[in-house]
């Protein structure tokens, strides 16, 4: 990128403060922005940042009432208007040629759809059906029956075990694990037994899932990923769990077996969800809350075991008082040993 503040401004729709003809190159987070760079202010809480930053653009809200010293550009929504600027000059995306590498193994009887691309040492086993325009990564991997629909994206080393359903639109990032086995095991006089999975995984149109996730296939009937659903990197979907649609699960959630997460739920990094458990449409879970039970819709909650978000934050405030507490219990006890006997 190569542009003056002006030209940002009149592409974004803002109203400019300052130099007009300063040059920017590179889009930057306010905190590692140097020279040359354009940033954001997303609130007006994050005024001191925005006066240590080194960044010669910063976009702001156009009710920014601060001067600084860099050229301001004010927008309704500085953090929309960032994103809608990374996407303008950003490169091309990668495309994938139409076709099968040499390298690739695709079974006699499998079929793929019109322009579909096969990535060196991908293997596509016998009965798999990929849809028009689908792209499977390098060294990826579609099992026996396996189906997957238009327009997919499977980066590289992405595994789709055998009779698993992918809808259309769908990315999975690399080291994604679709229909492994869920964790199911009983004690036999031998140890631990294997439950046989009988199950698959569905996943419905417009679901994204991040790189090294896994999705196990269900005991009986289905694991299903809802149509929109977004999950992030280093999560854990167990056996016969209902993910809702729109759902946002991020990095490094366990979801375990027979759970419902409702549609338009919030699952912040490293929640843990119990077995058996339903949470509600619209509910967020805030980060590292273990959630035994089920939650309502539209709910708040935090901490572990995870309470309304209100009631957690009164007992982490009660918490931070206890040293004081015990000093004043102390105090009385004191008081109360050297009072003489009535």
């Amino acid at each position: 990128m190569h542009k003056t503040a002006r030209e940002i401004s009149q592409l974004l729709g803002g109203e400019l403060a300052g130099n007009g003809e300063v040059v920017v190159s590179r889009l930057r987070g306010i905190q590692d922005a140097a020279p040359g760079d354009i940033t954001f202010v997303a609130r007006a809480q994050y005024a001191a940042a925005a006066r240590a930053t080194r960044a010669s653009v910063i976009l702001v809200g156009r009710d920014w009432a601060e001067s600084l010293p860099q050229t301001l550009i004010r927008v309704s929504d500085p953090s929309a208007a960032f994103q809608r600027l990374a996407e303008a000059v950003a490169p091309p995306p990668v495309k994938f040629a139409p076709g099968v590498h040499p390298a690739a193994v695709v079974a006699a009887d499998a079929k793929l759809g019109r322009d579909v691309s096969i990535q060196p040492y991908a293997v596509i086993e016998s009965g798999a059906v990929i849809g028009d325009r689908t792209v499977i990564g390098a060294h990826g991997y579609v099992g026996h029956d396996a189906r997957i629909g238009a327009d997919c994206l499977l980066w590289p080393r992405v595994v789709v075990r055998d009779h698993c359903i992918i809808g259309n639109r769908v990315i999975l990032h690399p080291g994604v694990v679709i229909g492994a086995d869920g964790f199911g095991y009983t004690q036999g006089p031998k140890g631990h037994e294997k439950v046989p999975q009988l199950g698959i995984v569905e996943i419905e149109d417009d679901v994204e899932i991040g790189a090294n996730t896994t999705v196990d296939r269900a005991r009986f009937d289905r694991t299903l990923i809802k149509q929109g659903a977004k999950i992030d990197n280093l999560v854990q979907i167990a056996h016969n769990v209902v993910i809702g649609r729109h759902a946002i699960i991020c990095a490094q959630v366990g979801v375990s077996g027979s759970s419902t997460v409702g549609d338009g739920a919030v699952l912040a990094g490293q929640v843990g969800i119990a077995d058996h458990v339903r949470i509600g449409d619209g509910a967020i879970i805030l980060a590292q809350s273990g959630i035994p039970r089920d939650v309502p819709a539209k709910e708040k909650m935090f901490g572990y075991p995870a309470r309304p978000h209100a009631e957690a934050l009164r007992i982490e405030a009660a918490k931070a008082r206890l040293p004081e507490l015990a000093a004043r219990l102390k105090r009385l006890e004191a008081r109360l040993d050297a009072k003489p006997d009535a």
